[in-house]
């Protein structure tokens, strides 16, 4: 199955930035969840209209893999693949390219599960979040 790949642009803020002046490690899992925010919202779906029902979607797997430092003012696109789309999760793929230059600078991905917030438990994708991310994950 060959999955949509989704993007967005990030330009490095001064307070991403550590004492070496590059972005700090862990602000490449924020960006991994910001695209994964975004494209929700491209699906029509807003995290905030989650917090009053019972589902839960709680990350349970993260990595990231860097390879060249993002620096203050570097134009980011972050982009999204789902890599693995099962009943109860799906497995988002991550590339974080610096824009000017064209180069990799980190890649990884993050799972996330349904579950069921007062059980504690997992469950299955509801189908209208299910069907929309199997149309993103079928297309060329």
């Amino acid at each position: 199955m060959t999955s949509a790949v989704f993007k967005i642009l990030y330009r490095v803020s001064w307070v991403d930035t550590d004492a070496a002046q590059v972005m700090h490690f862990s602000n490449y899992l924020r960006l991994f969840e910001r695209a994964e925010e975004e494209f929700y919202r491209s699906l029509g779906f807003s995290f905030t209209e989650l917090k009053d029902s019972e589902l839960w979607l709680p990350r349970v797997e993260a990595f990231c893999q860097y390879k060249k430092p993002a620096r203050f003012n570097d134009l980011l696109e972050i982009e999204l693949r789902i890599e693995e789309l099962r009943q109860k999760s799906v497995k988002y793929g991550f590339r974080i390219i610096n824009k000017k230059k064209e180069e990799l600078l980190a890649l990884g991905y993050m799972t996330m599960v349904a579950a069921d917030k007062r059980r504690e438990k997992a469950i299955p994708i509801p189908e209208q979040i299910m069907e929309k991310l199997r149309s993103f994950a079928n297309n060329p």
